[in-house]
């Protein structure tokens, strides 16, 4: 399906797409910090679905076509010192942004399934809104303890930097961001990496002010554990063993966190969605969905 648009509330339209039968159980596709959802690659979104799923991904807000936010970026300064007062919204309100692209499309409920910031906006959606979400999956996540899931110390230089300007230069920057956060022990695809920078150029990737809003309401939002700890969807938290950027420790944080939870690590899987791990990684959404699946008719005869 072409792109569309959806207005998710008075301020927020959301860019999205679609993949399967309609009729199917939907899965939301969250995707993660200054990332256009296009980097849920087109394949794995048509896996998915023949798996039996409406797939669903979207621009989060201030990236991509999504809209950009009015607001002063935090500086640098502010975003090292964790400043709230930094912040033009939390990761709450991007999960009621998507709640809304719930709501609006009427979709809901949903298997929920996000990708580093996108597992903390999934996280939220669950722990908040639960008649929304059948079953999350978190990916290469974490809970906002700063204790667990930090970065490498060799990734700070990279994280601080501004997006470059121009097409090359965005593409140039993608390759070597991923070549840092990226699988190592996994076979790496760099034309798929320097395609989907390509192509998020094409569809307007923004001036790093969206980037910089948006670590600001991961800040912002703290630690979550004690609101992880109501949700009561089926949970799977999957992590890579070798990922630089969250690292493993912010998976296992997860799973002790939420009730019933269950860890699935990937050996070799860095911080990214190498096609090597795609298998495991379906298998893994399948099988939680199923875990729903088998809870509701429990859950409506109680």
């Amino acid at each position: 399906m072409p792109e569309q648009f959806c207005r998710v509330s008075p301020e927020i339209e959301l860019c999205y797409e679609t993949f399967g039968d309609p009729a199917e159980p939907t899965a939301l596709l969250v995707m993660g910090l200054a990332t256009q959802m296009i980097a849920w690659p087109d394949d794995f979104c048509r896996e998915l679905a023949g798996r039996g799923f409406h797939v669903v991904r979207f621009d989060n807000r201030d990236i991509g076509k999504s809209t950009h936010i009015a607001a002063r970026p935090p500086t640098l300064f502010q975003l090292l010192r964790r400043s709230k007062r930094a912040a033009s919204y939390t990761l709450a309100d991007m999960a009621e942004d998507a709640a809304g692209l719930l709501r609006e499309l009427d979709l809901a409920p949903a298997h929920v399934i996000g990708a580093s910031m996108g597992g903390m906006i999934a996280q939220t959606l669950a722990a908040r809104r639960p008649e929304l979400v059948l079953s999350l999956t978190s990916i290469m996540s974490t809970t906002g303890s700063r204790r667990v899931g930090q970065p490498a110390l060799r990734l700070f230089p990279m994280l601080a930097s501004r997006p470059p300007t121009g097409r090359e230069a965005a593409i140039e920057r993608a390759d070597k961001v991923f070549s840092m956060i990226g699988s190592r022990g996994l076979p790496r695809d760099d034309e798929h990496i320097r395609e989907v920078a390509a192509r998020s150029y094409d569809r307007g990737r923004g001036d790093g002010a969206g980037q910089a809003r948006q670590l600001a309401a991961i800040t912002a939002s703290g630690n979550r554990t004690a609101e992880l700890r109501r949700i009561t969807a089926p949970t799977l938290a999957i992590h890579g063993t070798g990922d630089p950027l969250i690292r493993p420790s912010g998976g296992r944080a997860t799973v002790r966190a939420i009730p019933g939870a269950r860890l699935m690590t990937i050996e070799g899987m860095g911080h990214d969605l190498p096609r090597a791990a795609w298998s495991r990684i379906i298998e893994g959404i399948v099988e939680n969905a199923g875990r729903a699946a088998a809870t509701r008719p429990a859950a409506a005869a109680a």
